[in-house]
């Protein structure tokens, strides 16, 4: 890894990408109990993305980490990290940022994963801006990628209602004397709540067994209203932590890129920073909560359509298992 002089880091580069199946609230009521009202009233999705047979989240992370890598001038040769978030990999090992270093043909250079679900992406934002801070990389590439579909109960519409598939990506360069720079992040964690959002089977404390497969331990389980009633709150309040850090109020962001879970939740949060809904970049409605690929996924969209600038400040916030959440502020 090279040595260098610390710095603050810049996003150079964005990327995404959804499969192309779509799956409609329309298309879920032929399978689960509930209509496409009840799912928009109470969520506001409409649809969401679903992978294709035979497709793994490290293609998806792929697809994304390339358009970055295209978009920021940066060959994957080039790479001193790769951050992961996801909760959705492949395999249980190796990382899927392993995988992904692999097929980008990337080289040695430290690749991990990290687990903080939907907060996954800013986490490794955080992460990877840290390394550049401190002089030890110069490019990083940080990926959300998330392939829900496999590991929900198809059965139980309380979760197969919000989830989606999908990937994005940034890439991480040291920033210039003047322009965009990352300009603060916040990360936390309470693990009280780490039953409320979690896939009990699978891992070490209950080995998946034939009966536990058969009861769906091996999928998504969620206690909504737990999760309801702290991301309002959090998320507000780790909002206001990154932007007090990076020296700004709410009325000076551009833009808010929120984690996509819920058009309530949203909406609350925008009340309580007391800013208009327009400033907030939402997709929820095509795409579901697509969890850590979430903001990369809107902010590359809102990058490319021409809606965030540069020079514009962008306000990033996101909750999601453990309970993790995580809030970040950058200049574009």
């Amino acid at each position: 890894m090279p040595s260098l002089q610390p710095t603050a880091s810049r996003i150079a580069g964005t990327g995404a990408y959804v499969p192309e199946t779509v799956l409609t609230n329309d298309d879920l009521s032929r399978r689960v109990d509930t209509s496409d009202e009840w799912i928009r009233e109470r969520t506001g999705i409409r649809e969401r993305r679903i992978a294709r047979d035979g497709e793994a989240a490290s293609d998806m992370a792929l697809a994304a980490a390339r358009s970055a890598l295209a978009a920021a001038g940066v060959q994957a040769s080039e790479l001193d990290m790769i951050v992961v978030g996801t909760i959705s990999a492949d395999m249980p090992l190796p990382a899927c940022a392993a995988i992904l270093q692999q097929k980008l043909g990337a080289g040695p250079c430290p690749a991990f994963d990290v687990a903080a679900a939907c907060a996954g992406f800013v986490y490794g934002l955080s992460i990877g801006d840290s390394f550049v801070r401190q002089g030890s990389a110069r490019r990083v590439l940080v990926v959300g990628v998330e392939l829900l579909s496999r590991v929900l109960n198809w059965a139980d519409r309380t979760t197969c209602v919000l989830f989606g598939d999908g990937a994005g990506a940034a890439v991480l360069v040291p920033a210039e004397e003047s322009g965009g720079r990352v300009l603060a992040t916040r990360l936390y964690t309470d693990g009280n709540f780490a039953r409320s959002l979690y896939i009990p089977g699978g891992g070490s404390l209950e080995p998946l067994t034939p009966e536990g497969i058969a009861a769906a331990r091996d999928k998504v389980h969620m206690i909504g209203s737990d999760i309801f009633k702290v991301a309002v709150r959090n998320l507000t309040q780790a909002s206001r932590d990154a932007l007090e850090l990076a020296g700004l109020t709410p009325g000076e962001v551009d833009w808010v890129v929120p984690h996509q879970a819920n058009l309530r939740i949203i909406s609350q949060v925008a009340s309580r920073l007391e800013l208009p809904l327009d400033r907030f970049v939402i997709d929820i409605d095509r795409y579901g909560n697509t969890s850590s690929a979430s903001i990369p996924i809107a902010l590359d969209e809102a990058v490319r359509d021409g809606r965030i600038q540069p020079g514009h400040s962008v306000l990033m916030c996101a909750l999601g298992a453990g309970i993790s959440w995580a809030s970040a502020v950058v200049r574009m």
